[in-house]
């Protein structure tokens, strides 16, 4: 049979929307990261819920997300670190909630939607960041806090212009588009931003720009220090930092800082200003993700272990602080993992992966912290940003960016998009 022009293009369009479908309109092009070693891991000592502290209202809040890291993940990651009936330290975190993930649509979300809903509050269409499906730009929960004089960040193990990390301040209709995302970032004024995707920042032939900007030129120029190193990273304790520690994606190998090193060092930096200021820290295990498109357990099981690495080191900061809300989710399960059946051998169990996408069931949300309670429940993923905002004291969320009129709120409400 002659494969026609025609028929090309049929074939071409199916596949498109069958894509579409799927929830996975983006190009997928990171791979699996192949290391699987968790001799890392250090678990707690305990398995007790941890003793929440008192007050009702936080002053910081980090939002941890594991990308595509459905309850399975984690009970996964659990059997293979510390055996069925040990824990995680997220799940010693003492209030839990499910979390619904679908977009605008009723589909299974992609991430940039994902985040959407999580930062911004609102439901969209895949692909799109901090924008309605019809294009209005909204403000993230990060945004908001910062016009209330709040201190922001973001750390990931992805470039930091991704879906996810780009959800603390990016308003663009294509998630792909990384290099506009940069800029946006940087006019954001973020006081925090940890990750890889340097690339994104600098012109050609050093990065991927076509405008001819260096935006880490112009970040340092505006106040910015720029590193790229873990020492460096090590020395800093306040003032406004970028660190991008690889070209793309992270590795999670040395000399890079793990997402744990970043993590701690963002808590220090953000909490370091004088005079102090509140904070919000959006940080992401970016590869979970990656790993379950990939089918690889052992993977996923490392950068679940990762996270949960760098979780500890949030609750750590929570504990010691007492005025720190940290909360543990994710955008969206990646794989339709099962596990199954059993074996001769104790601490074992089959899994079996049902796909390479990502699915729709709900995923869990774990809370620490004063006004934890307030997280518990069958919730949408909008109800989390609403939820801190009112914890805040923050009434005019969700919001429309500045210069956008009021009637953009009042359409959403009629298409039912809240």
């Amino acid at each position: 049979m002659t494969i026609t022009p025609r028929i090309r293009l049929f074939v071409l369009t199916f596949s498109v929307l069958f894509l579409l479908a799927a929830g996975c309109s983006t190009v997928w092009h990171y791979t699996a990261p192949a290391e699987t070693d968790i001799s890392f891991y250090q678990p707690p000592t305990s398995k007790e819920p941890l003793l929440n502290p008192g007050g009702e209202r936080p002053k910081n809040v980090v939002l941890c997300i594991g990308d595509g890291m459905g309850i399975n993940q984690i009970a996964l990651a659990r059997q293979a670190a510390v055996g069925a009936d040990g824990r995680l330290w997220m799940e010693r975190m003492p209030y839990t909630a499910l979390v619904y993930t679908h977009n605008i649509r009723g589909e299974v979300t992609d991430s940039a939607a994902g985040i959407t809903a999580l930062m911004y509050g609102i439901k969209t269409r895949n692909d799109r960041i901090g924008q309605d499906s019809k294009g209005a730009a909204w403000l993230s929960i990060a945004e908001r806090l910062q016009q209330e004089g709040y201190r922001i960040g973001a750390v990931a193990t992805s470039t930091i212009t991704h879906a996810t990390p780009a959800g603390l301040a990016a308003h663009i209709h294509n998630r792909d588009l990384e290099a506009q995302i940069a800029v946006q970032l940087l006019e954001s004024r973020a006081d925090v931003l940890l990750g890889g995707g340097r690339k994104y920042w600098l012109p050609q032939p050093q990065g991927v720009r076509t405008d001819g900007r260096n935006l880490l030129a112009e970040a340092e120029s505006a106040g910015w220090q720029v590193i790229s190193s873990k020492e460096q990273l090590a020395a800093l304790s306040s003032g406004r930092v970028l660190g991008f520690f690889t070209s793309e994606a992270m590795t999670a190998l040395p000399p890079e800082p793990t997402l744990a090193e970043m993590t701690r060092a963002a808590l220090r930096i953000l909490s370091g200003s004088s005079p102090q200021k509140p904070f919000f820290l959006l940080m992401e295990g970016s590869q979970i993700d990656w790993c379950c498109h990939a089918n690889d357990v052992k993977a996923a099981v490392r950068q679940t272990l990762l996270f949960d690495t760098a979780v500890c080191e949030a609750i750590k900061f929570a504990a010691a602080d007492k005025q720190t809300l940290v909360l543990v989710t994710a955008d969206h399960e990646t794989g339709g993992l099962t596990l199954s059946g059993g074996g001769v051998k104790a601490n074992q169990m089959k899994t079996e992966w049902s796909s390479k996408n990502h699915s729709n069931g709900p995923v869990i949300l774990l809370a620490f912290g004063p006004g934890a309670e307030h997280f518990t429940g069958v919730l949408d993923n909008t109800d989390i940003p609403r939820r801190i905002a009112r914890l805040l004291d923050i009434t005019d969320f969700p919001k429309p960016r500045q210069n956008q009129s009021a009637a953009a709120h009042a359409a959403l409400e009629t298409a039912g998009m809240n």
